[in-house]
């Protein structure tokens, strides 16, 4: 008990680790007679971790014995290395005391706990430092941006914006200077946040088409929804290519996005053109022989420009369509078209010889799909092969334009192409039936070879439906034809 009583006061006075395994050391031993008894002292029950074990400890003392005599003594615990309870009543010290797990000693950890501590923060602040730049590079470009539509070269901002500038100043402008890409994205920013919409003029898949004013002038106003931002994105972009404005090809004059908090509009702002489109045209007019020349001619020189490759420093990429149809080819007030919606076209550049395209090969409208699109047998990686689907398509809206040219007096009702051979809205499979299997195309009546401008129509029509893509006209090889045939009918063109 003596020597019991000596250990308890090391218990309460000791300073340092060597004390307290000293001490643990000792408990150990004397744990081997287990002591759970009556007692008018005090009693403990004690768990520490010895040489990596653990190990439990129950001892008493009787009240003489305590030292001071007759005092409590203090119980005290090493944080992951000892737990004590003491008490003061008969058998209190026989309960099970646990110590809290993962609360070893660090020197008892193996490599796999320690490289567990060392790397789990390192990784987790590598985390952070990514996140952080990724973070700042992101601001950064939204800064750039925002930077680039408020202050683009602001010291031209009086030329494209003068008070006293009306549309048809600020189109010459562009084309007259610059590089032809399109406005200064500040200018085009101001210029769609002050047009005013007046009524709307047409429905599509991606939203609606608006005309609007701006300073006193009409312009159009295409209006995405905002599932469809990648369209409005892709129209934009392809519009503002460099050297791309012509005047057979819808004119673009700005793209902005509108969010008031709730919702956001994607508008794309181009010319205005109070006939509509060439289905509509022809829906509501028939066309004199000199009127059909004159629409084939300007679609033709409008997808010609489109296609070609322009070289150099400030050139142009190839252009295809993709979605070329009487709906998308605008009437301009002088009777000539302007090709439109460029949303699906595709672009080749040709320093890498590598087309920016979505992989998808089925895009547009099934009622003006070539064979090779119908049949999916289209060479993706080859830029030509979108050019042959544009001159397929054209050929058909040179059929829709003939038949409702008034000849001798004799013009027919308007039609789709492969009205008589499909339903109004046909499916993929219809199509390729009737232009793949079995390799009908739309009728040309035996009357138009009474007339020089309709057999030539006819025949330029056939050689843009060839089944084999290669063997069909080019858009300009179509335009040169056109060209002499004006000459030919002695028209001013």
């Amino acid at each position: 008990r003596n020597m019991l009583s000596l250990a308890l006061l090391n218990f309460l006075n000791f300073s340092n680790f060597s004390n307290f395994l000293n001490f643990s050391n000792f408990l150990f031993r004397l744990s081997q007679n287990g002591y759970k008894c009556e007692t008018k002292g005090a009693c403990m029950a004690s768990t520490s971790v010895i040489k990596g074990e653990e190990q439990h400890v129950r001892l008493c003392i009787q009240k003489e014995d305590l030292v001071p005599p007759g005092q409590p003594f203090y119980c005290l615990s090493a944080e992951g290395l000892m737990n004590t309870h003491c008490c003061y009543s008969d058998y209190c010290n026989s309960i099970d005391l646990r110590l809290p797990t993962g609360e070893h000693r660090w020197q008892d950890w193996g490599p796999v706990e320690l490289t567990a501590v060392v790397a789990g923060p390192v990784f987790v602040l590598c985390v952070l430092v990514l996140l952080g730049l990724f973070l700042f590079q992101h601001h950064q470009r939204a800064y750039g941006h925002r930077q680039r539509l408020e202050v683009e070269d602001p010291s031209t901002e009086h030329m494209f914006l003068a008070k006293d500038k009306a549309l048809q100043d600020l189109i010459y402008d562009l084309s007259s200077s610059g590089s032809g890409s399109g406005l200064p994205l500040f200018v085009q920013r101001t210029v769609a946040r002050t047009i005013v919409l007046q009524e709307i003029i047409g429905k599509g898949r991606f939203g609606e088409v608006w005309r609007g004013k701006w300073r006193g002038g009409d312009v159009a106003v295409k209006i995405f929804s905002s599932r469809e931002e990648r369209s409005w994105f892709r129209e934009a972009e392809i519009y503002q290519t460099i050297m791309l404005r012509h005047e057979n090809i819808l004119g673009f004059i700005a793209a902005d996005n509108k969010d008031n908090g709730t919702w956001t509009q994607l508008w794309l702002v181009s010319d205005y053109h109070e006939n509509g489109s060439l289905f509509d045209y022809l829906n509501r007019y028939s066309v004199t022989i000199e009127g059909m020349i004159k629409l084939a001619l300007s679609a033709a020189s409008g997808l010609a420009h489109l296609h070609m490759e322009i070289l150099g420093t400030q050139g142009k990429p190839g252009i295809a369509h993709r979605d070329l149809k009487s709906k998308n080819i605008l009437v301009k007030k002088n009777c000539t078209c302007a090709i439109a919606d460029l949303g699906l076209a595709v672009r080749h550049e040709s320093i890498t010889d590598t087309i920016d395209i979505a992989p998808n090969q089925r895009v547009g409208t099934k009622r003006y799909m070539a064979p090779e699109v119908l049949e999916e047998t289209i060479n993706m990686h080859h830029f030509d092969s979108f050019k042959c689907a544009d001159i397929y398509a054209l050929g058909l809206v040179y059929w829709e334009v003939a038949r409702r040219c008034s000849a001798g007096g004799i013009h027919e009702e308007y039609q789709l192409p492969y009205y008589d051979l499909v339903p109004s809205d046909p499916s993929i499979e219809e199509m390729r039936k009737v232009v793949c299997d079995q390799r009908l195309r739309p009728n040309i009546p035996n009357w138009w070879q009474s007339y020089e401008a309709l057999r030539v129509m006819g025949k330029i029509m056939r050689e843009c439906w060839y089944t084999n893509g290669a063997a069909r006209l080019t858009a300009l090889r179509i335009k040169k034809t056109l060209s002499q045939l004006s000459v030919d009918e002695d028209m001013k063109i």
